[in-house]
């Protein structure tokens, strides 16, 4: 019988510490280390096909890399534009793919999405440890997914669920979720870290050897944090997270990790009666239901990768009742907030220091790009002059210390996206003067260059 261990183990970062404290030596959380009994591993059973020893290719021999031949790279079509806009093209052959967020975003409907539309050409194998087969079959009429290649089991032990993908050898697995699987011969429960992080690796194992591509879904902490906790994220390729409210309908998904892709692109989806349906011009979804010629409102032109997208900003100034005045800002850094107000009291002798200040940006996104500046600025002093932005301008530029505006990447594509959604007037830094005038921009918008702060809010 295996002897078995008491350790103490941060849910925050993972390490280990010998006895109990308050708080984490290597993370400095607090309140986050808990005990947890672990055993030596037990001896594996005699049939279990898919041990270390087992799985041994030619890619286990150290090769130097001008000998290694390269492999043109394979991607499945999902048939989702957003979630391969995600992915960068599609799920690479043989990678791991985590998927995380709150409970009902919508994570379990999109891969049943995924699996319905590739279950048309290929074998999929969708695991599940939280529904039963007649729980998830409700969930697939609901969906319309009802093909005969998508292959359903429910189980929880992951040495079973690897046997399985090595028998049947499908194109394609999903596993829902990896905090309910466990692995025979580990002492501590499901969800735990040893258990998570065991498990990820022998999937991860399988999907290399066998060059079959594996989702996970992996739940989140109270922290907000993928629970594993970040071992998990090292572990496999690609990691996205769904990001919005369960109130609202609106889920924007995004890649924290891509080793086969960019990290800066984004897929918006609105979750309908019928799953998740993509959104492809986020822009109009955004702008939907502004009201026009009221004051506390801008438009400003972000870019999530290479696509431009167009986002309502709204600022509220009222005389504060309390000693101190308060800040406020859902989807906007709030240190950054701090930091415009200032600009606008030191350098263009406006003050808020009496007055109460909200900042909110419209459906959910959050800005961090620092091209909202300039928008953040109109948006506040437009609600406190209770002057309107002119419904037909977009605003877009970095504000310094200083109170300069300094300039902004992709210029271009940014008043050619404003063209196109039919705004008239565009101000932006001066700086990006030379951009815009060594490329062709149509007729019909009328381009503004400003260079202070001073002289951008005069056009109030």
């Amino acid at each position: 019988m295996a002897k078995s261990k008491t350790v103490y183990v941060c849910t925050a970062c993972g390490s280990i510490h010998p006895k109990w404290s308050g708080k984490c030596t290597s993370c400095g959380e607090w309140n986050t280390i808990e005990e947890t009994v672990v055993s030596a591993p037990a001896p594996a059973p005699k049939n279990y096909t898919l041990s270390a020893s087992k799985i041994i290719s030619d890619s286990t021999i150290a090769t130097p890399i001008n000998k290694i031949s390269l492999v043109n790279e394979h991607r499945y079509d999902t048939e989702i534009g957003e979630l391969n806009r995600v992915l960068g093209g599609g799920i690479v052959k043989g990678s791991v793919v985590l998927l995380s967020g709150d409970p009902g975003i919508g994570k379990s409907t999109i891969l049943l999405q995924v699996c319905g539309n590739m279950a048309k050409k290929y074998n999929v194998l969708y695991v599940t440890g939280e529904e039963s087969a007649n729980q998830l079959k409700l969930r697939a009429k609901r969906l319309g997914v009802n093909e005969d290649k998508l292959l359903v089991m429910s189980h929880t032990d992951v040495q079973f669920v690897c046997e399985t993908i090595q028998n049947s050898k499908p194109e394609i697995v999903v596993i829902d979720s990896i905090q309910t699987m466990n692995l025979e011969g580990v002492n501590s429960s499901s969800g735990s870290i040893t258990q998570v992080r065991e498990c990820t690796n022998m999937l991860l194992r399988v999907a290399k050897s066998l060059d079959i591509p594996i989702i996970i879904v992996g739940h989140i902490n109270k922290g907000g944090d993928i629970a594993g906790p970040k071992v998990m994220e090292h572990i496999v390729d690609t990691v996205l997270y769904f990001e919005g409210d369960r109130i609202n309908s609106y889920r924007i998904l995004r890649a924290i990790k891509n080793r086969f892709g960019s990290t800066n692109e984004i897929g918006v989806f609105e979750m309908l009666e019928n799953g998740l349906c993509e959104v492809p011009n986020p822009s109009s979804m955004l702008l939907s239901g502004r009201l026009s010629g009221v004051s506390g409102s801008a438009v400003s032109c972000l870019m999530e990768g290479s696509r431009p997208i167009f986002v309502e900003i709204q600022g509220l100034v009222a005389a504060t009742g309390y000693g101190n005045a308060r800040r406020m800002s859902t989807g906007f850094d709030g240190n950054r907030l701090n930091l415009l107000l200032a600009v606008l009291e030191k350098r263009c002798n406006m003050h808020f220091g009496n007055l109460d200040t909200y900042l909110n940006v419209v459906g959910g996104l959050r800005l961090d790009e620092t091209a909202a500046d300039l928008s953040v600025i109109f948006a506040l002093v437009s609600a406190l002059k209770e002057k309107p932005v002119p419904d037909d301008m977009v605003v877009f530029g970095e504000v310094g210390l200083s109170g300069e505006i300094r300039s902004v990447p992709r210029a271009v594509l940014r008043v050619l996206e404003a063209q196109r959604l039919g705004f008239k007037r565009c101000v932006l830094p001066r700086s990006c003067y030379k951009q815009l005038m060594s490329s062709a921009i149509p007729e019909g918008i009328e381009l503004i260059y400003v260079k202070t702060v001073k002289e951008a809010i005069s056009l109030i």
